[in-house]
């Protein structure tokens, strides 16, 4: 079976002082949150990405700033603009991601589903499809 990422949108609460998004275990985040990291003060032209992760599920969220993601299952590539920090991109495992097109002043957040290990990363694409396309026999 192919991984499919998932667009989640978050309820805005609005009034004069401004607008609230929340996400809850649960509700909004599709697994337990083992690490988090941010990726900001990209130059112009920076991507990021450009790996795969074995098990570990990902959530990204633009809390400043906007970029465009490409999602590659190993068959088919998509790509989503992430613009608003209520608009949240759930990655799976096996899922190739490419970031791109940063805004100026972007913040990406990223919850993760488990801690730093470099054994979970494809970095080769080639070896990344070759690995996505024999969980689909």
């Amino acid at each position: 079976m192919k991984p499919h990422h998932r667009l989640i949108e978050l309820k805005e609460i609005a009034d004069a002082r401004g607008k609230l998004a929340f996400a809850q275990d649960g509700d909004h985040i599709p697994f337990p949150v083992r690490r988090i990291f941010m990726l900001y003060g990209m130059p112009e032209g920076t991507a990021r990405g450009g790996h795969a992760h074995r098990a570990q599920h990902q959530l990204l969220m633009m809390m400043a700033g906007a970029c465009t993601v490409s999602i590659d299952d190993g068959e088919s590539v998509s790509s989503v603009r992430l613009d608003r920090p209520n608009h949240l991109l759930h990655a799976p495992p096996m899922l190739w991601l490419d970031l791109k097109d940063f805004s100026s002043g972007a913040v990406c957040e990223v919850l993760a589903s488990g801690l730093y290990d470099g054994a979970d990363y494809i970095r080769d694409q080639a070896e990344f499809r070759r690995l996505a396309l024999a969980r689909r026999r």
